[in-house]
């Protein structure tokens, strides 16, 4: 890895490294020029095997073939229900070079919620991952008259299934070899046929408030913004990504499968969500990008286990990290590194950094990449200190993911970083909101031409519902929601996230939802980071037998207290925490209280637990 304070192999670029007008030219254009290259790499039984572009081609070819001779017809619309593997790429991409329309649905979604999608999308051919995902959707089959297959990736557990309206993707692709024999230009036909303005891909917004809404995005959309991520973040053939988010989200089906099929960069899927950081460290990604919560864990990781460290490597890490923030500080500031600082570091990084790069599995990283939710600016100071710089984008589903970013060479932590090169972004003169305009920003919301006429104006432009400011530097930063915006009683603005980000640097919590809105003063609800929070407890004798008792646990109320204590500090009094409230029942994707994206949905939680609110505020 290059020095910090050398930063020019980093920079992004603008030439255009593959043709194609549609996403699904794009994809054939690639297996012709790459053929043998390497594109996907997969664990299976415990060793790594790659995919080929010629063999992702090959595959991609049978399923867009099978799907035709089930008389899938261009236009159509096919969802894919399921975790990160490397079938739901493959789908992906067969279901767009048949003209079709690729729908993605979360796998941690309820049987209800994919009965909604499915039929607002109105879905004919649902792609489900293993027999877990099948029960969901045999459940409400009956209820979609539409649906008219259901296939199955992974048919383990699934021997003796015999129902005509399901099959295994394996039997798709042998139905789909029979029919290329019998119409061989069949697939090509349908590839040159989509047009730019044609509709690619449906991206349901989480639903935070309401039902998800169907934001879609064309074949143009698409291809001119994954060009323009590489005007943003540079990224070539040489580099080694990983793939762990959800793909059904907008940033890993544009940060990670489109933009690895624009630029050749490897894709490299992770198992299963649990073992994220175990694969960090085997495929030591080139070029990593992952949400908050993933960045807060790995510190977390390096800060206990620097408590179990000895003294000496306590005082070691101590006095590099000091010499990697002191760089960090300069180069942020744009000033020269001293020849005996950089001597320093040198040191600092062959004594300690380098350990705990290869620890987090940053080791080989040029840069990271965080986006999706706002990050404590003290964070990304955290990792630049380690020699690895930390862009931070900012965008959403209806602007096609990213819509601005830090440069590299003008790191400003708490800021989101200028407008990219491909679209426009300005502040609504009135309210301070954050619009946006470009080619980058969706078509409208499926079937909901009143909600969409709500968020795109006359002119163009796209109301993003985040407040901000922007510098003389033209650099923004995220102030909050619209929404969420606290006025206390005594009438002061406060934007919680603000003070939730800060907490969320600590390594004992892992999400937070401030509390104030025409209230006397702030609480807040917390919800603990149960591996950490469980590690103090055994290391310091604390009693529990389950999560609820570890949450009421004093010693375990008083390590929470503490953390707020420290956060209190740097805030004006009217600006302070007064009380808290720990969640005692342990969430994961499938509760409510959560979106899929593992954030709290702040007005449910704030209606669910309204009686422990209104007790932290009792006389």
């Amino acid at each position: 890895m290059s020095n910090l304070w050398d930063l020019n192999h980093i920079q992004p670029s603008s030439e255009n490294t593959l043709a194609g007008d549609t996403l699904s030219a794009m994809f054939w254009n690639a297996v012709e020029r790459r053929g043998p290259d390497t594109w996907l790499r997969e664990k299976v039984l415990g060793i790594w095997q790659s995919w080929n572009w010629t063999q992702a081609g090959d595959a991609v070819r049978e399923i867009a073939g099978g799907l035709m001779s089930l008389g899938f017809s261009a236009g159509d619309t096919a969802s894919i229900l399921s975790n990160t593997v490397v079938e739901w790429v493959l789908t992906d991409l067969a279901v767009l070079s048949c003209g079709g329309v690729s729908n993605g649905i979360y796998p941690t979604d309820a049987p209800s919620q994919v009965h909604y999608l499915c039929e607002d999308s109105r879905t004919r051919v649902l792609f489900v991952e293993d027999d877990e995902q099948l029960d969901k959707a045999l459940s409400v089959r009956e209820q979609l008259p539409l649906l008219g297959k259901i296939i199955v990736f992974d048919m383990k557990g699934l021997r003796d299934l015999d129902d005509p309206g399901v099959m295994s993707l394996q039997a798709l692709r042998e139905l789909g070899r029979a029919y290329n024999t019998a119409h061989p230009d069949a697939v090509r036909e349908r590839v040159a046929a989509c047009r730019p303005d044609d509709l690619a891909i449906l991206v349901y917004t989480s639903g935070t408030t309401g039902k998800p809404k169907g934001a879609m995005h064309t074949h143009g959309g698409l291809v001119y913004t994954v060009r323009g991520y590489n005007t943003l973040i540079a990224r070539d053939s040489s580099d080694e990504c990983m793939c762990f988010l959800p793909l059904c989200h907008i940033a890993e089906r544009m940060g990670g499968e489109y933009f690895s099929l624009y630029t050749g960069a490897k894709l490299n899927f992770v198992e299963n969500p649990d073992t994220v950081p175990e694969n960090v460290r085997e495929i030591a990604p080139t070029v990593f990008t992952a949400v908050p919560r993933v960045w807060e864990k790995l510190y977390s990781g390096v800060m206990i286990a620097l408590k179990e460290g000895t003294r000496l490597q306590q005082v070691v890490y101590g006095w590099g990290i000091k010499v990697g923030h002191r760089i960090a500080e300069l180069v942020m500031a744009g000033k020269p590194v001293p020849s005996g600082l950089k001597a320093q570091f040198t040191v600092a990084r062959w004594l300690a950094l380098d350990n705990v790069r290869k620890l987090i599995g940053i080791h080989r990283a040029r840069f990271l990449v965080t986006g999706a939710a706002p990050i404590s600016p003290e964070l990304v100071k955290w990792y630049l200190a380690l020699g690895v710089p930390m862009l931070e984008v900012w965008g959403m589903t209806e602007t096609c993911g990213a819509s601005t970013g830090m440069p590299v060479n003008q790191i400003k932590p708490g800021s989101i970083g200028p407008a990219a090169q491909f679209n426009e972004v300005r502040l609504d003169p009135g309210t301070n909101e954050i619009l946006v305009r470009g080619r980058n920003v969706f078509a409208g919301y499926l079937n909901l031409p009143e909600k969409t006429a709500e968020v795109i104006d006359a002119e163009g432009w796209l109301h993003t519902g985040d407040v901000g400011t922007v510098d003389e530097g033209g650099f923004f930063r995220i102030t909050d929601r619209m929404k969420d915006i606290i006025i206390t009683a005594g009438g002061k603005n406060i934007t919680p996230s603000e003070l939730e980000n800060e907490l969320k640097f600590s390594p004992y919590i892992t999400d937070a939802v401030v509390i104030g809105d025409k209230r006397p003063y702030l609480t807040v609800i917390i919800m603990i980071d149960q591996e950490n929070v469980e590690k103090y407890a055994q290391d310091n004798d604390v009693p529990f037998s389950n999560y609820a008792s570890l949450t009421r646990a004093p010693e375990v109320q008083a390590l929470i207290q503490g953390v707020i204590d420290e956060l209190n500090k740097k805030f004006a009094r009217v600006e302070q925490i007064k009380k808290f409230f720990l969640l005692d029942t342990q969430l994961t994707a499938e509760d409510e209280e959560l979106t899929p994206t593992m954030k709290l949905k702040r007005k449910l939680v704030q209606a669910k637990y309204a009686p422990q609110i209104e007790h932290m505020y009792a006389p």
